[in-house]
């Protein structure tokens, strides 16, 4: 990214920085609305606690295991259905069901199957888990079966087949996939915390900030999940899209 560019987007954050703090002075009522001077208070004396890095890690370590083993169950299911055309007609109506069904009616269920203590995880998985396992399987249906044929005459083996043909068909619908199911499964995660209220949680310290009206705790946990949210999905794409060698080199950059 250019130099001007950066510096065009910190003025243009900066800008609705000011915004914010000024709304907040002429409300005057810390009770309804605060400013990001205010929050930046609270997160720091938050972030004093050891029971801030508890519930930052408890919530991490859940929502990023549900979104991991999403993703590899979407992968190989996908690999699946496109292996076998039967497999892929049995997953269509548990796909139907996950994309249709609103996440409120999952976590109210798994609350009463499961109890408080993973459901984030459990919400993360079924919000994940469809949306990888449809752009995987897009992916591989873009698979050149031209290339394929021209593989199995020169007597190329399974895996050079995967590595040349197969990997830069369906890598770009993963990390796109990846992208969208990234942001979704934190959404998903906290959302499902905030109505189980696991112990140490964000979604715990979210309700508490709510029952007291601490609307500066709740600036700051919020902050705190955006921030999560954008490094992890920095750092997985940054991974996916390093597997894919030379083809992805200019993408990464950006």
């Amino acid at each position: 990214m250019k130099k001007t560019e950066m510096w065009k987007k910190a003025a243009a954050v900066i800008f609705w920085l000011m915004i914010w703090q000024a709304a907040a002075i002429l409300m005057k009522n810390s009770i309804v609305f605060v400013g990001p001077l205010e929050m930046l208070h609270s997160l720091w004396e938050q972030m004093s606690g050891n029971e801030f890095w508890l519930s930052v890690g408890n919530t991490v370590l859940k929502i990023m295991g549900g979104f991991l083993a999403a993703f590899i169950l979407a992968v190989l299911a996908a690999g699946l259905a496109f292996r076998w055309n039967w497999f892929k007609i049995l997953l269509e109506p548990l796909i139907l069901l996950a994309k249709s069904v609103p996440v409120a009616s999952f976590v109210v269920l798994l609350l009463i199957l499961a109890g408080s203590e993973n459901l984030s995880v459990f919400i993360v998985l079924l919000m994940v888990f469809p949306i990888i396992y449809v752009n995987m399987g897009q992916g591989l249906e873009h698979v050149d079966s031209k290339m394929l044929e021209m593989a199995r005459v020169f007597g190329m083996n399974p895996w050079k087949q995967f590595l040349y043909i197969y990997r830069p068909a369906f890598l770009p619908f993963l990390i796109s996939g990846s992208r969208v199911a990234l942001g979704m499964s934190w959404k998903s995660g906290v959302a499902a915390e905030i109505i189980g209220v696991p112990a140490h949680s964000i979604g715990e310290r979210l309700y508490m900030a709510k029952i007291y009206l601490n609307i500066d705790s709740l600036f700051a946990w919020t902050l705190v999940i955006i921030l999560l949210s954008m490094a992890f999905e920095k750092l997985f794409l940054w991974g996916l899209k390093k597997s894919g060698g030379k083809v992805w080199k200019g993408e990464i950059r950006k």
